[in-house]
């Protein structure tokens, strides 16, 4: 295992971490997994308050557990309310089993009412604890848009963020830019599922990786950024922490331009620029032609449908209306540098990917 400085905050994390979203099914999963983690030397592991009983079953685990061996992590919501935030820490020290939290985030702040929140509000709490020695460090994680990402690093609150980027979505290269520049962690959310589903990747895509698997090709492309710290491994069982061998000196330069000339054969990708928003009807343009792309160059139809029927069902989590919504006004038009049919291709999108709408994980 290799680590890396967790920018500012100087904890040596490894380069992959436990995520522990989807280990619920029983407080022995749990226990198995983290001591499987423990044993292929990941010493990061985060949960968070809303992941179900996530924190109570690593709260058993951890007393079977050197509490030195790991660097922990848990999430709050924002909040103007800081009563209610320092209660929150509180219930989570009491089921974690720990007298303090290396690593608190605000978990999704996704809207600019989340950030005045935190700027107003639930910070406060938070740098109460950090005086009391209850947290370490404060940072933040997020789903929202670019803008409000380099706006939330800008205030200079937070020392870590975590964040989605991946090879299937550059978008916030910027925001890692500007994190590096300002010495802060950056920890990757999900670089296996809502990258792609590149744990069961469409054969195009395994033969334009080839020699690597996606997942590897992925996890290559996000650690040779040293901007990057760690990645998250969002295991549901000791089974699915069977990590890959980064150590053999493997190129993926073969596989980028593979996978940059595939785009060619479809003369309607999108460049992802963003110049067609806003929307009158709020569909998120941008991230529907994305999934359209991927769709395309790919064949990643499934990780497209999954996707994309997160729209109007997710919230804050994943914004933007289902292309469908499309009243042709054509504002989008002159504004797209590849002249693309926009409503078109909006239509298009939808009868491909629309199908059973999905859901948080967390969610009942």
């Amino acid at each position: 295992m290799q680590y890396r400085r967790f920018g500012q905050t100087n904890l040596p994390y490894s380069i992959f971490s436990l995520g522990t979203m989807r280990c619920l099914s029983s407080p022995q999963v749990m226990q198995q997994t983290v001591n499987r983690a423990i044993e292929l030397g990941i010493n990061h592991i985060e949960t968070a308050r809303g992941y179900g009983k996530s924190e109570e079953f690593l709260g058993l685990a951890f007393k079977e557990v050197d509490r030195d061996r790991f660097f922990l992590t848990t999430k709050l919501p924002p909040s103007l309310d800081t009563a209610q935030t320092d209660q929150w820490i509180d219930e989570s020290l009491q089921r974690l089993g720990v007298n303090s939290i290396d690593s608190l985030a605000i978990h999704g702040l996704n809207t600019w009412e989340h950030l005045d929140w935190v700027e107003n509000g639930c910070i406060r709490a938070i740098r109460n604890a950090i005086a009391d020695r209850r947290v370490r460090h404060v940072g933040f994680s997020t789903h929202g848009s670019l803008d409000l990402i380099l706006a939330a690093i800008k205030t200079d609150l937070f020392e870590f963020v975590n964040l989605h980027y991946s090879f299937f979505f550059q978008r916030n290269e910027a925001a890692i830019e500007l994190a590096h520049q300002k010495d802060m962690g950056v920890f990757i959310i999900s670089p296996a599922d809502k990258a792609g589903m590149l744990h069961t990747p469409p054969q195009t895509l395994i033969d334009l990786c080839a020699p690597l698997s996606p997942l590897e090709f992925n996890y290559r492309f996000l650690l040779r950024d040293p901007r990057i710290t760690t990645l998250s491994v969002g295991a549901a069982n000791p089974g699915e922490l069977d990590l890959p061998d980064l150590e053999e000196d493997l190129s993926i330069e073969t596989a980028i331009d593979r996978l940059n000339e595939r785009k060619a054969i479809d003369p309607d990708q999108c460049s992802q620029c963003y110049a067609c928003l806003p929307c009158p009807e709020s569909i998120h343009i941008p991230e529907v032609l994305r999934l359209r792309n991927l769709a395309t160059a790919y064949d990643m139809t499934k990780f497209g449908e999954y996707r994309y029927r997160m729209f109007e069902n997710a919230g804050h989590w994943f914004p933007g209306n289902k292309a469908n919504r499309c009243t042709d006004c054509g504002e989008c038009l002159p504004r797209c540098p590849e002249q693309l049919e926009i409503p078109k291709l909006l239509r298009e999108t939808h009868d491909r990917l629309n199908g059973k709408p999905g859901r948080r994980l967390w969610q009942d």
